[in-house]
């Protein structure tokens, strides 16, 4: 299949924030879709950032892209990483019902941090390879997604991955769909104290 030049300059940049309880797989579904791995081990992240140029329903775009920390201890740093993201991806794994019952309070801490009464963000109920551990089912997953009016998408990360780059980017289409569509060109972020930098360069897909 042809695909498109990809463009020298002037991409839009999309910030996008994954949220969630630690070890529901956010690092997990991160690297799968930026180097197409599956890594089984849990290693709490502090924060990690990645961009990647990629395009998106044939529209170039870069994705900047934070893997948050889940523990307790690094909630202090929530509010900080969520005023400037463009959009969010709230992660909860099926095979842990807590993480699911959190889900009501990372859209309540977005909501309050932005100031808005509604802002970008899609569902991901993750590890859904994991059947005979499941405790939340998707029909669960789909009244919460709905009670907050979002998208919501079951993901596995672990090989053959299930539905990970569509979350990534359908969160992109939600963003783009939404006001304030023009993004400045992108500018790679500093790394903080605690924070890796990875850069990946270039990734066509239509998905």
């Amino acid at each position: 299949m042809a695909t498109s030049a990809v463009p020298s300059d002037n991409l839009p940049t999309y910030k996008l924030v994954v949220v969630g309880d630690g070890g529901v797989g956010k690092s997990a579904l991160t690297i799968q879709f930026f180097q197409k791995i599956f890594v089984p081990d849990y290693d709490p992240t502090i924060e990690d950032s990645y961009l990647k140029h990629t395009e998106i329903d044939g529209q170039w775009a870069i994705l900047d892209v934070l893997d948050t920390a889940g523990q307790e201890e690094f909630s202090a740093m929530r509010e900080q990483y969520m005023r400037t993201g463009d959009g969010f991806l709230i992660v909860f794994s099926v095979t842990d019902k807590a993480s699911f019952e959190h889900v009501d309070r990372f859209h309540q801490l977005i909501l309050r941090v932005k100031d808005r009464e509604s802002f970008p963000m899609i569902l991901v109920a993750n590890k859904v390879d994991l059947v005979h551990l499941r405790k939340v089912t998707s029909e669960q997953g789909r009244e919460m997604a709905a009670k907050h009016s979002i998208t919501y998408i079951e993901t596995s990360a672990k090989d053959p991955p299930m539905n990970v780059d569509k979350a990534f980017h359908e969160l992109v289409r939600v963003i783009r769909a939404g006001p304030g569509q023009t993004r400045r060109a992108a500018v790679p972020p500093r790394a903080s104290r605690g924070m890796n930098l990875i850069v990946l360069i270039y990734a066509h897909s239509t998905s």
